[in-house]
């Protein structure tokens, strides 16, 4: 899970801290500020809902029911989980401790353990 401090920084930065609200499987450090929603899963690599979402969606946050919801129609989510692929710069073969790593341990929504 990369570490979103640039990203939350840079929103602030250019002053839309009160405009712009980040929504990511990343995590946060505890030094971002600003409306921030992270650890997200399953994960955009594993082919999470947060995978199917493009530039320009709309997407409902109710903190009191501590939900997120991309305003979509059904068909539309089938239509973009039919046509998903992990993006080609991702698929890069891993070598030494990182394939161990990628090999065996799970997303956050199943603990970010081991694999026995």
């Amino acid at each position: 899970m990369p570490e979103m401090l640039s990203p939350t920084s840079l929103i602030m930065g250019l002053g839309l801290g009160e405009k712009i609200t980040l929504i990511t499987d990343g995590r946060f450090s505890g030094a971002s500020r600003g409306a921030c929603i992270g650890h997200v899963s399953p994960e955009a690599f594993e082919g999470g809902p947060i995978a199917l979402i493009n530039n320009g969606d709309e997407i409902e946050v109710d903190l009191n029911k501590g939900t997120l919801n991309v305003l979509l129609s059904e068909q539309e989510i089938e239509l973009r989980r039919k046509n998903w692929t992990l993006p080609e710069h991702k698929k890069h073969d891993a070598k030494g401790a990182l394939k161990q790593y990628r090999n065996y341990t799970l997303p956050a929504n199943k603990g970010a353990g081991f694999e026995s």
